[in-house]
């Protein structure tokens, strides 16, 4: 499978959300997306993620986005994580995997010499017109937040 780069049109989504209903690719039109794919729910790597993305929100709303992580967590666990670290960002279900996979963030994984598929940590700024500005894969978590919102706020 092709990997969707910068200058791709985002590939489209409908998810549900933890608050917001559902919400689609469509709905962000005129606005930069944060799209922010993490392996799974009160991990602490992707806590700190969550933290980080929440802590920076109006940050990245004076700069015109809207932040939206995803996992393959239901819904109802979401909602407990941002209850749980006081996160203010959506969190969005992807339970199939169809839109990791859209993304290619669904990957083939290797701990201790063991292959399994999971998800790649990743982020994808989607800009105004639903076209890919930057993609981030194999996220680290450390400074990450800070360079997405660099380059949020130094973008077109």
């Amino acid at each position: 499978m092709d990997r969707i780069d910068v200058g791709d049109k985002a590939p489209a989504f409908t998810l549900e959300t933890d608050d917001q209903g559902k919400v689609s690719l469509k709905d962000y039109k005129g606005k930069k997306l944060v799209f922010f794919f993490y392996p799974k729910d009160d991990t602490s790597g992707c806590t700190k993620e969550a933290i980080g993305f929440s802590e920076h929100l109006k940050a990245f709303e004076k700069a015109g986005a809207v932040v939206l992580g995803l996992s393959k967590d239901p819904i109802e666990k979401h909602a407990k994580f941002r209850a749980k670290h006081d996160l203010t960002v959506s969190l969005a279900s992807d339970p199939e995997g169809e839109i990791l996979e859209a993304y290619g963030a669904w990957v083939e994984k290797n701990m201790y010499g063991k292959k399994y598929m999971g998800i790649e940590r990743s982020t994808f700024l989607i800009d105004e017109k639903g076209k890919l500005a930057q993609v981030w894969r194999k996220v680290r978590v450390p400074g990450h937040v800070e360079a997405v919102l660099k380059a949020v706020q130094g973008g077109e």
